[in-house]
């Protein structure tokens, strides 16, 4: 599960589906979904979508890209869906977020403590 785990937050961007997840963790696809929402609270679809919305929050705060920009930078392929699965994350849309994202001097550790989106039951 670590391996795969680990995969998904290196390779975030790239399309990843719960066969070659599987296949790492040298189990069955049910196995893995099964096993992966019992180890880490979500599933793996969920821990995937959350870890590319943590990357787009840092990459609104800190360049000046689009945000169809930073959707397709993330690993989504819609900007439809990638407004609101980051609206259903973080609680707004991502031009709102940016625009009131704080910018202060403060250390980057408490930001990213600070802004990390919490994990929220799903009907997954």
């Amino acid at each position: 599960m670590l391996r795969a785990r680990d995969l998904m937050d290196r390779c975030y961007a790239q399309p990843l589906d719960v066969p070659a997840l599987a296949r790492i963790a040298h189990v069955s696809p049910a196995h893995f979904a099964r096993t992966f929402r019992a180890t880490f609270g979500e599933t793996p679809h969920r821990y995937l979508q959350r870890r590319r919305v943590e990357r787009a929050m840092f990459l609104l705060r800190e360049s000046d890209h689009s945000v169809t920009e930073i959707c397709f930078e993330v690993g989504f392929s819609s900007t439809g869906t990638f407004s609101r699965t980051f609206r259903g994350i973080v609680g707004q849309c991502p031009r709102d977020y940016r625009k009131h994202a704080v910018a202060a001097d403060v250390p980057t550790c408490f930001t990213m403590a600070w802004m990390r989106p919490a994990i929220r039951p799903t009907a997954d």
